[in-house]
């Protein structure tokens, strides 16, 4: 269940009893992260804001101390690693996950907390909008669309921005998420974890901004973009893996009959077989596109036990 909400400013209603946690992954953003945790500081100010530095060589934890936040460290490079540990680390109620680049608005928190409280979602993701084009390059919004688009299509329609590095999530979601990526891709794996074990979750439009000159952000687009199309077709292959090897067992029966048809028509008409490499080459696409049939059911078994025990681990965790 997705719940689409446009800001309407519900924190008057936010219980002052629920303990929230603003998680910030931080990589040499000393130029920002004073700010942040000051926004965030002045804005929820029950919250407990932590700071993970992952080997900044700058000035950011100096500076994260002295904003007031509490500033632990994780020497495993990438940012799945640095939330893998805080989601480990970190006991609450509510976890607010946000970039420490300043280029997100700290006045949208109170918004997708209430509503996280009051329709008791798992996930609340905060859709960027920006009319800024050096805050959100063409390039960037395309390979957004284009990698949600996929998403969507894939597991369901859960997000219009997978991307997005500002969320809340609830402590079943962050104690049931198993956080298996390492970098930025770990963004995409929030919303199929949601998606597959049909959580609630909500959207909250929210103003994206550039970063400050002079900061430089760690995202490259082509690689990341890379992993991130890579990550979407591991998760098919381990989540709905009697769609993926269907998919691979038509791709090359479909090649096998292109190649073998032509030996046969001629086989009818010569009774010989002047390709027989060709011949033997068609065979054995056909048998290996019946073994990844096969391997398909079997493995989506597998999938929907692993599915099960996943869902009962989450539901273990009461709700607020």
């Amino acid at each position: 269940m997705t719940v689409d909400v446009t800001p309407t400013f519900f924190h008057s209603n936010q219980r002052s009893d629920v303990k929230t946690a603003v998680l910030i992954p931080c990589y040499n953003e000393e130029l920002t992260i004073k700010d942040v945790v000051k926004d965030f500081k002045n804005i929820l100010p029950n919250a407990q804001i932590y700071v993970y530095d992952n080997n900044s060589s700058d000035q950011t934890i100096t500076n994260a101390e002295a904003a007031g936040a509490i500033v632990r460290t994780e020497p495993r490079q990438g940012k799945g690693n640095v939330i893998r540990r805080m989601f480990a680390d970190i006991e609450a109620d509510f976890y607010l996950l946000v970039d420490g680049d300043a280029t997100y608005d700290a006045s949208a928190a109170p918004d997708m907390l209430t509503l996280a409280q009051k329709q008791r979602l798992d996930m609340v993701n905060g859709v960027r909008v920006t009319d800024r084009q050096a805050a959100y390059r063409y390039g960037h919004v395309m390979g957004n669309k284009v990698l949600t688009g996929l998403v969507r299509f894939i597991f369901g329609n859960g997000s219009k921005d997978i991307l997005s590095g500002y969320r809340v999530f609830s402590k079943r979601f962050v104690k049931s998420f198993p956080a298996l990526s390492s970098g930025f891709e770990i963004e995409t794996e929030f919303t199929v974890h949601a998606l597959k074990l049909s959580m609630p979750i909500g959207e909250i439009e929210t103003t994206y901004i550039e970063r400050p000159q002079g900061s430089v952000s760690k995202l490259n687009t082509y690689q990341d973009g890379i992993r991130i199309l890579l990550t979407i077709l591991n998760l098919l292959r381990r989540e709905r893996p009697l769609l993926f090897f269907s998919v691979l067992a038509v791709v090359l029966s479909a090649t096998g009959l292109t190649l073998g048809l032509p030996v046969v028509y001629e086989f009818m008409h010569s009774g010989t077989v002047p390709r027989l490499p060709t011949a033997v080459l068609a065979m054995g696409l056909e048998i290996l596109a019946a073994l990844s049939l096969c391997c398909g059911q079997i493995l989506d078994s597998v999938a929907l036990d692993r599915l099960e025990n996943r869902r009962l681990h989450y539901l273990s965790y009461p709700t607020l």
